[in-house]
């Protein structure tokens, strides 16, 4: 087994998509549309808060962490993927290998960890209105967005060390895999205490209120952790599923939900629906 393996290797293979290299190119073209809409998304999101004063609250902030962290997870996996696609570079160090790893676990997990505290920050809204800024101070949310970004860092950066400390197979043609690790259950728990809290609120106007904003939180955790638990199942026991589906599929994950969370808020959010069609009206006018 020993004379099967090496340590620091220099280079490894990615396949793409096997089976399906003739439409490599085309496959691509998505891909890319997906990620420039993503970019662009997420940028406009990141703007709209930076420069409106009334968007400078608790939820907006952890919001611009999320659309942060979206603009990471897919460019630490779409651009190399398109170079595969259309320029048929196959060829990763080991290094850029690491890397790659590191930026994409890095996201899982602040991904995660930010929709924990944009449940808490919601739940406190609903059930505690009136200590809401006394509970979420400025210091408070600086160390909720210090102690996240702190926590995923160090989590993935020991596991990357640990890693490259491992031998590998001789082979090192890569077909498309990856692992991930999230915090659903807490976010679970706490929506089901939000939703509690939220029929229980007596006045009918204020229900609604706090489910559309509730809406829009359900429909980004539902995208993010749908397509990833669908693709864990399909991995452990879609036997018969084929690699490149799977393959495709795992790739749409990384890509689809970074690209469709700005526009979710977007549409959801009616402060930063209006800050949208004001920014863009006033550019038409110019």
């Amino acid at each position: 087994m020993h004379n099967l393996s090496c340590y620091n290797p220099s280079s490894f293979t990615l396949v793409g998509i096997p089976g399906l290299e003739k439409f490599h190119m085309w496959i691509g073209i998505p891909f890319c549309g997906i990620y420039v809409v993503g970019i662009l998304g997420n940028s406009t999101l990141l703007y709209l808060i930076a420069v409106e004063h009334s968007l400078h609250e608790p939820m907006f902030f952890f919001l611009c962490m999320l659309a942060t962290t979206d603009v990471i997870l897919s460019t630490a996996t779409v651009p190399k993927l398109l170079s595969n696609l259309w320029l048929s570079s196959q060829e990763i160090t080991l290094s850029g290998c690491l890397t790659q790893v590191f930026f994409l676990h890095f996201s899982f997990v602040m991904d995660s960890a930010i929709l924990l505290a944009m449940a808490f920050d919601l739940y406190v809204a609903i059930c505690f209105p009136l200590r809401y800024t006394t509970i979420l101070t400025p210091q408070v949310v600086i160390r909720l967005m210090v102690s996240i970004i702190a926590r995923s860092f160090s989590v993935i950066l020991l596991d990357v060390f640990l890693i490259k400390r491992l031998p590998f197979c001789r082979t090192r043609v890569i077909p498309h895999a990856y692992c991930e690790h999230i915090d659903v259950i807490f976010i679970a728990v706490s929506y089901t205490f939000i939703f509690r809290a939220v029929f229980q609120l007596s006045s009918r106007s204020a229900r609604q209120k706090a489910l559309s904003t509730c809406g829009s939180l359900v429909c980004v955790i539902l995208m993010f952790y749908t397509p990833a638990a669908f693709s864990i199942v399909a991995h452990r026991f879609g036997h018969n599923v084929p690699r490149n589906v799977l393959i495709l599929f795992a790739n749409l994950y990384v890509a689809v939900p970074p690209a469709l969370n700005p526009i979710v808020y977007e549409v959801k959010t009616k402060q930063i629906q209006e800050k949208f069609i004001l920014l863009f009206s006033l550019k038409k006018s110019q």
